[in-house]
């Protein structure tokens, strides 16, 4: 399994209804492309408060490597990943993105 993980730094003129669509745009992904086994999204409610700005994010399970390819290349996830862009401070800047395989522990 691959853990794909999303953060957002967004700019403050975007409002919670928008973020909330886009999200929502995304998980409608995963009835479409095959390898999508979870999506969570939402605020961080982390009770540390060190999010540094990245108050927003999602992750998405994928069965393998060649499910995350598509899922990438596939037209849906570049149009949320456009609005992602589009509504986080700095554009790509504002977004963090980290990819963890499952039984990758030491």
């Amino acid at each position: 399994m691959i853990r794909h993980i999303v953060l957002l730094k967004v700019r403050p003129e975007v409002s919670d209804a928008t973020i909330t669509g886009i999200f929502a745009d995304l998980h409608s992904i995963k009835t479409k492309l095959p390898g999508i086994l979870a999506i969570h999204s939402g605020r961080s409610e982390s009770p540390e408060q060190i999010e540094r700005g990245y108050l927003h994010g999602f992750t998405v399970d994928f069965t393998d490597w060649q499910a995350l390819a598509a899922y990438q290349e596939h037209p849906d996830h570049k149009r949320v990943g456009a609005a992602l862009v589009a509504a986080a401070q700095g554009g790509i800047d504002g977004i963090l993105v980290f990819d963890l395989p499952s039984g990758s522990e030491p």
